[in-house]
């Protein structure tokens, strides 16, 4: 079979992939998007949209379990898992289609079917026996769900999020590990869907969050709604017939609980197996990964480009999609390269309260030796939140001394996925607190919440400020 001349091939047909391949046509006709597994991105069959899909039926449930605070009194909501799975699968196949209608749309010629290996630094092979020469190449791979040894006893009793959204009906117990995002996300969700569940965390962590305060407010909400320990102290765990046993230690006591299965929301890796890299030619680290440039996407700024989940920087499908155009960009036009900027850092997990982070972390701020000061808000009596008997929570911005520049915030809020887009909008910005304060604000909403800590911050860094920080939100100096 003779050797295929392409000027760019593309790794992977995810978001990155395919967005890579958008952005390198631009450039020439002569390139390839090679696919070795299913075309749909991950966060249509097994990430964003169906963990949103579990998550809004959550959201069904506990608005009819919790009317009674409203006055309004029904039955307890009567949970068919059967149904709830089945809506999943529908509209998860639906949000598929149309990725798949958009891989339906390249030309033939320029999509293969395959898994890729490297066998020179230039050269690729397909299990299909087919070579290509690429000019320029990006591995855009993607990541999968890690499966920590530690879980081996358990056997095939032991699931991954991505297995969550093939059943087929709600189990009656699970055993989550894990108190990252995923892990917070489906454990909430399937506790509000009646499955009893106990999330075992690790070291501490509770989704993206690094400052401490917002952490243990965070956890404190979360584990106002379910079992979770944040880092738990397990001590055994095991397989007896189709049960998983965990023994763990808890407030001083020795403690067993038997669930129908274990699930695993331990991170993703990115996929590399089979690709051979060393025979790229680049310098791997311990991970078996070269060193990337986020700006570029390029290793050792040469003609090989990483975007997604596999250059593992950041996780999430806009900053995947962003790497996708940018190592697109930058193979279709080298060995010219551009340095392109990178968006305000937004991380969302859509637990209740919403888990955010925007812009500079805590930790990064700290780390740096950064001049900042803190802003804060508890959303225990901020009247929307109140309104809403959704008053639980603590946002806090971070702005540099001296300018009053925002740099940041993390929060576990009342719909804070609309405050984190304020946000990261205000970072990107430029914006400094005064400005920001000069904002309009309507009554009553969350986002007067917002205010309060802007102008608990404006305090912080020595400004005056018209109005107390604590001025309540439906009187005179609102």
């Amino acid at each position: 079979m003779p050797i295929r001349e392409v000027d760019v091939a593309i790794i992977g047909a995810g978001t990155a992939g395919m967005g890579a391949f958008s952005a390198a046509r631009k450039h020439t006709n002569n390139l390839v998007l090679i696919e070795g597994g299913p075309y749909g991105t991950t966060c249509a069959r097994v990430g964003c949209m169906p963990s949103k899909l579990l998550i809004a039926a959550a959201e069904a449930a506990e608005a009819v379990r919790t009317a009674a605070g409203f006055g309004v009194h029904v039955a307890p909501p009567r949970i068919d898992g059967a149904e709830v799975m089945a809506r999943i699968g529908r509209e998860r196949d639906r949000f598929v289609s149309f990725v798949l209608d958009a891989v339906e749309a390249i030309d033939p010629a320029q999509r293969l079917k395959g898994c890729a290996r490297f066998e020179g630094p230039h050269t690729l092979q397909l299990d299909t026996g087919e070579t290509l020469h690429a000019a320029r190449i990006v591995v855009a791979t993607g990541s999968v769900p890690v499966r920590p040894k530690a879980f081996d006893a358990v056997g095939n009793r032991l699931i991954v999020n991505d297995d969550v959204f093939n059943w087929t009906d709600l189990p009656k117990a699970v055993a989550v590990f894990g108190g990252g995002v995923l892990g917070l996300e489906i454990a909430q969700a399937l506790h509000r869907l009646g499955v009893r569940v106990r999330l075992f965390g690790k070291g501490g962590s509770v989704g993206q969050l690094s400052d401490p305060a917002v952490r243990k407010a965070a956890a404190a909400a979360i584990g106002a709604d379910l079992p979770f320990d944040p880092d738990a102290d397990v001590q055994n765990i095991a397989r007896e017939g189709d049960e998983v046993i965990v023994r763990f230690t808890e407030a001083g006591e020795c403690r067993e609980e038997r669930f129908d299965w274990l699930l695993a929301a331990t991170g993703r890796q990115p996929v590399l197996d089979g690709l051979n890299l060393v025979a790229s030619g680049l310098t791997l680290d311990d991970r078996g990964m070269p060193q990337v440039d986020p700006l570029t996407m390029q290793a050792e700024a040469g003609h090989i480009f990483f975007a997604g989940d596999v250059a593992a920087r950041i996780p999430l499908l806009h900053e995947a999609a962003d790497d996708g155009r940018i190592a697109g960009d930058n193979a279709g036009r080298f060995p010219e390269t551009l340095t392109h900027s990178r968006r305000t850092p937004l991380a969302i997990a859509f637990t209740d309260p919403n888990i955010a982070t925007v812009g500079a972390s805590f930790a990064e701020l700290t780390d740096a030796c950064c001049d900042f000061a803190i802003g804060e808000v508890d959303f225990s009596n901020q009247g929307r939140a109140r309104v809403l008997r959704q008053n639980r929570g603590l946002l806090r911005l971070y702005a540099e001394r001296g300018t009053g520049r925002l740099l940041g915030a993390e929060m576990a809020a009342p719909r804070a996925e609309h405050l984190a887009h304020l946000l990261a909008w205000a970072i990107q910005s430029g914006i400094d607190v005064e400005t920001a304060l000069a904002m309009p604000f309507y009554h009553p909403v969350i986002e007067e919440g917002l205010r309060t800590a802007l102008r608990d911050l404006s305090l912080n860094l020595g400004r005056q400020s018209d109005n107390p920080p604590c001025s309540i939100d439906c009187g005179p100096g609102a």
